[in-house]
């Protein structure tokens, strides 16, 4: 679904980027993890950044959005 060789996702499992919901035959991933991986993908591609760096922004992207839809609650 990403295009991309299976240790690539490997390694963003083991960095934290990714999470796996079912491991008993097969990984299996949510459509939320699909979208971290496009994400994660695309910062790797367009701002050439390493895993680590990758791992980082995605977690503050996930903190901003999560203010932002703790403001809009306390905002009603």
């Amino acid at each position: 679904m990403c295009a991309v060789d299976e240790r690539h996702i490997v390694e963003f499992v083991e960095e934290g980027v990714l999470h796996v919901v079912d491991v008993s035959t097969e990984w299996r991933f949510t459509g939320d993890e699909l979208r971290r991986a496009r994400l994660a993908l695309r910062l790797e591609r367009d701002l050439e950044l390493n895993l680590a760096g990758v791992a980082l922004a995605v977690e503050l992207i996930d903190e901003i959005s999560q203010l932002r839809r703790e403001l809009k609650r306390d905002v009603k």
